[in-house]
């Protein structure tokens, strides 16, 4: 089965093409200001070898950084309602507490508290007012607000609050998006509410962008199905992608390492990927990425994605390095290093041409670093495997030693073995380990509960957590048959009483049988 794979960063937009499990083509092309046009070059260029193949190609899978940046620049977000059922004891802390001024300006100040919500038990709080949810609609119509989000105290449990009055106002305003907290975020009722306005904020965004997507892949020539990276190593389809764009924040990643694990066929490992800005350090377990346990901030908010936990340092191949070799970077010419680094021809200092200078990686023209003092390139060396080997041991999950893989077009940066590794790998394709990580990636469903164990019994509450995240996985284009369990975490609760935990499944399969080109499906 022929494959593409897509991966937008900030500097580069790489690109595979895989038939099966091999490589046949690949590329590197800049990131393009409208995004589409890198990806169009990308494709021209893996395609160009493979000219009337494009009808054999059964999907294309992309990771994007669109909504990631869109967040922490403050563009293309629309303003959007926040609505809160938990009253009454739910209003002590506003929704958006604690969000950056420019941030919560952006999304305005519609905030809504209605009775209702349920406690980790089950038991309501207090029952819905439809009198209230009325009033919540006419001010919404009102207002032409067109972005909604929905928060009630512990929907992931019971999410019939958030569904009805979702259903409410879908009813009263033609066109409005919702997004629902409980199918987006973890418990914790504060960053899941932030995780739903953001990710409403970016609806209509989304929709613009997947269209654009859709629209380059269609022009040249390809009527497969399209499917958008998730930020647990899974995918989802188009339309799944409009309706959850937050989503896809750190997928790039994510991408990443699921790259590395294939490329290496190591479960087990700590991965670098070494861009043209930063170097992002993850660890795979299983296969899959080390997710993060800790209380995660996109653009200054908090919230509880599914987030990998992912190191990044300031360390890339446009890093700039000071004079005598000894700084280097946070700052980084990014992709404009094919025209401020020395051995482009340019006039900044970058780590790639340090590494020029050692003589053993060849790029762009090795006379223009000719006469670097060899003090600021030995320096500068022992820099680069100072700043790596300090953040690899803050990522290794305990003093035993791990295999670590080199990925990334910056990868060539390492020219000696790291001491924190137990070993190292450079395999090959690594420079586009990220789109590899799209192009294999599986569809995924994740379902959360606090289950009383002295209610119902281990066993049968994992197999009903575990039908939630297939009913979600099904619902993101998996098929039924492959799918499979791939972590369950259980957390014991100790300041809660009947033998309470907190229960947590993950599911994954493959892509649902694909439709033939040219049928109605594929035009996503």
């Amino acid at each position: 089965m022929l494959r593409i794979g897509i991966d937008v960063g900030g500097t580069h937009t790489d690109a595979v093409l895989l038939d099966g499990d091999a490589v046949i083509a690949s590329t590197k092309a800049l990131t393009s200001a409208d995004v589409t046009t890198g990806i169009l070059d990308a494709l021209e260029a893996i395609l160009v070898d493979h000219a009337g193949r494009e009808g054999a190609i059964e999907a294309v899978m992309l990771g994007t950084t669109q909504f990631t940046n869109a967040v922490i620049e403050r563009r293309e977000l629309t303003q959007v309602a926040a609505v809160r059922i938990g009253m009454p004891s739910g209003t002590g802390i506003p929704p958006m507490i604690g969000w950056p001024e420019d941030l919560a300006a952006c999304l305005g100040d519609n905030v809504y508290m209605l009775r209702g919500g349920y406690l980790y038990d089950g038991w309501p709080l207090s029952a819905l007012d439809d009198d209230e949810i009325a009033a919540v609609v006419d001010d919404l119509k009102a207002k032409k607000i067109q972005a909604v989000a929905i928060s009630s105290a512990f929907s992931p449990m019971n999410a019939e609050p958030e569904q009805r009055v979702a259903m409410r106002i879908r009813a009263a305003i033609p066109g409005v998006r919702i997004t629902e907290s409980h199918s987006i975020g973890r418990l914790g009722i504060l960053e899941r509410e932030n995780a739903a306005l953001l990710n409403a904020s970016l609806l209509s965004f989304a929709d613009r962008v997947v269209t654009s997507f859709v629209e380059a892949i269609r022009r040249r020539g390809l009527t497969c199905r399209f499917f958008v990276s998730q930020n647990d190593g899974t995918l989802m389809d188009a339309e799944f992608a409009r309706q959850f764009p937050a989503l896809t924040f750190a997928s790039g990643p994510t991408n990443s390492l699921r790259g590395a694990c294939k490329l290496t066929g190591l479960d087990d490992a700590i991965v670098v990927d070494i861009g043209g800005t930063t170097s992002d350090i993850g660890i795979l377990q299983d296969g899959f990425p080390r997710e993060s346990n800790v209380v995660i901030e996109v653009g200054g908010v908090r919230t509880n994605f599914r987030m990998p936990d992912i190191l990044a340092i300031g360390l890339g191949g446009g890093s700039l390095v000071s004079a005598d070799g000894k700084t280097i970077g946070p700052q980084s010419v990014g992709h404009n290093l094919v025209s401020e680094g020395l051995v482009f021809g340019g006039k900044t200092l970058t780590a790639t041409d340090i590494v020029v200078a050692t003589g053993l990686v060849e790029i762009g023209e090795s006379s223009h670093v000719a006469g670097l003092r060899p003090e600021t390139r030995e320096a500068a060396t022992l820099e680069i495997s100072r700043m790596l080997n300090a953040g690899i041991e803050k990522m290794k999950p305990s003093s035993d030693p791990l295999p670590v893989i080199l990925v990334g077009g910056g990868a060539v940066l390492i020219t000696e073995d790291l001491a924190a590794a137990s070993s190292m790998l450079r395999p090959e394709h690594a420079g586009v380990a990220n789109a590899i990580g799209a192009a294999i990636a599986q569809i995924g469903g994740e379902s959360e509960r606090l289950v009383s164990y002295e209610k119902i019994p281990r066993q049968e509450a994992v197999q009903e957590v575990t039908q939630e995240a297939m009913a979600l996985a099904l619902a993101a284009g998996a098929d039924s048959a492959s799918l499979r369990v791939a972590d369950v975490e259980e957390t014991s609760i100790s300041y809660m009483a009947g033998n309470t935990a907190r229960l947590r499944v993950k599911v994954v399969g493959d892509i649902a049988a694909l439709e033939k080109p040219g049928s109605e499906e594929t035009t996503a």
